[in-house]
């Protein structure tokens, strides 16, 4: 037991010298000890705090969050316009804050904010009710942007 944990903080001390994370550490070809390949969903890295991708010039780590939904629509073009128009109130009154207008099949989604835990989306959700226009809002889990 004692091995098993010194060598987990080992691998767990390598990864982070080297900017990796133990998943990628442990896929290695190493000769005359066989590959090891890990196949897995790219939603566990994003668990594991170790995504990063570049938005811009920014990068940013994925990883599981709240966001406020304040429109959902169906498939049509309409939708679309509607969800990119409530985005764009949104962006008057709130200029800060981020706004995702994805399609997510069936239907176009706007959703703000990039929150760590439930109270601050929470917080969110009650500014944006204040505002008298967004008044069919609710909290969401989703995969949120958490700027490095």
């Amino acid at each position: 037991m004692r091995k098993l944990g010194l060598l987990l903080l080992l691998f767990a001390f390598a990864g982070a010298m080297q900017a990796q994370n133990i998943v990628k550490s442990l896929e290695r070809n190493v000769p005359g000890q066989g590959k090891v390949t890990i196949h897995q969903d790219p939603r566990i890295e994003a668990l594991l705090g170790t995504e990063h991708t570049a938005t811009g010039e920014q990068k940013v780590l994925k990883a599981f969050g709240f966001r406020v939904q304040t429109y959902a629509g169906n498939n049509t073009r309409q939708a679309k316009t509607e969800a990119h128009n409530v985005a764009a109130k949104i962006k008057e009154f709130f200029p800060e804050l981020p706004v995702y207008t994805p399609f997510n099949p069936p239907r176009w989604l706007c959703r703000v904010g990039d929150f760590r835990s439930i109270e601050e989306a929470d917080a969110m959700m009650r500014k944006l009710k204040a505002t008298g226009v967004f008044k069919e809002v609710s909290i969401v889990k989703d995969q949120i942007n958490i700027p490095l």
